[in-house]
């Protein structure tokens, strides 16, 4: 055997002998490497300096992968019961902090609160701040120092006793002083109440109330609140005619699109981000799924295992852009009400 068959001969069992070693799996992963490596190229823009995480779950149905999504278990919310009050922050409130959950985009405050009976907060004051009020189930009557008690009308921007599928939004602006009562004297009002960082100081004080059809948020997610439509340098007229981007919904003074929709068992909704209003290219959606079910209502976001709601649960989900879709399953056994809200 000539010098060069020999040394042929010793290469070829040398490979076979690697070959056996080396477990199949262990191929898979040189040739087949994770792509959400941070050492593989992904299509997000550089500037972004987003954390992506391992696929530590399957990803196989998701579609937003490089999107992080984080969950704000209903546990690590703040919590307090004053007895005619039972509240839940998710976000810093009152005497409850956690630096963690300060402000997320334009979104800043958001408490899902329990009234009881003839209770409720008595007048206190509110300034440069867009403050609107969900109502889940019984009835919230709303006044303040821009309208006196007996002058609530019909369903207008006058409408001031709001029951289910309201929507009462408040700008603060240069001052206002309001007061929130349950003046049922059976049912408790369980409600989310909102606050959102307006993009300038010193605005009119206004409000608007609308009523949002269960029948509509059944068949996909129904827009509430979205810019308006003037922006930040709206003159005196075009705030007063309070043009949204967004027909049919409440104008808001920030870059900040608000949905909701109700799925039932099994059923799947698809929010587009930006809401079709969202101004800033890139996104952050939070999404909350309110405790009205008694524990049975549960959803799944972007197919992942590791971004399941249970009620009282939110999730932060960051990395996103205009245009991207963030499916929504409804997981548990009873129909899922799911808010989303949408910031730049």
């Amino acid at each position: 055997m000539n010098r060069f068959a020999l040394f042929f001969a010793i290469l070829a069992a040398s490979i076979s002998i690697l070959i056996y070693i080396v477990p199949i799996e262990n191929y898979t992963q040189i040739y087949h490497r994770n792509p959400f490596s941070k050492n593989i190229s992904t299509d997000t823009p550089a500037s972004s300096n987003l954390s992506i995480p391992r696929n530590t779950t399957d990803m196989s149905k998701s579609i937003l992968r490089q999107a992080k999504i984080t969950p704000h278990l209903s546990s690590t919310r703040g919590h307090n019961n004053i007895g005619w009050l039972d509240t839940y922050h998710s976000f810093s409130f009152a005497d409850w902090h956690d630096s963690r959950y300060t402000q997320f985009g334009a979104l800043r405050v958001l408490n899902e609160d329990r009234v009881k009976p003839l209770s409720g907060f008595p007048t206190h004051p509110h300034r440069d701040f867009e403050i609107f009020s969900y109502i889940l189930s019984g009835e919230l009557t709303h006044r303040d120092s821009m309208l006196a008690k007996g002058n609530e009308g019909g369903q207008s921007d006058k409408f001031y006793r709001m029951r289910r599928g309201d929507v009462q939004f408040t700008t603060g602006g240069t001052g206002i002083a309001h007061s929130e009562f349950n003046e049922h004297n059976k049912e408790t009002v369980h409600f989310l109440q909102i606050w959102a960082f307006p993009w300038k100081r010193g605005l009119i004080p206004r409000y608007h109330t609308r009523t949002f059809s269960e029948e509509d948020k059944r068949e996909g997610f129904v827009k509430i609140l979205s810019p308006l439509k003037a922006g930040e340098d709206a003159t005196v007229k075009e705030e007063a005619e309070a043009e949204p981007v967004i027909p049919n919904t409440i104008p808001i003074h920030a870059d900040f699109v608000m949905g909701a929709g109700i799925i039932a068992p099994e059923g799947r909704f698809e929010w587009t981000v930006g809401g079709g209003a969202g101004i800033k290219t890139q996104r952050k959606v939070f999404v909350h799924l309110p405790m009205l079910k008694g524990g049975k209502a549960k959803i799944r976001l972007d197919g992942r295992e590791n971004a399941e709601l249970s009620e009282g649960d939110g999730a932060f989900i960051e990395g996103v852009f205009i245009g991207d879709k963030l499916t929504v399953e409804s997981i548990g056994e009873a129909e899922a009400e799911v808010i989303v809200l949408d910031t730049a």
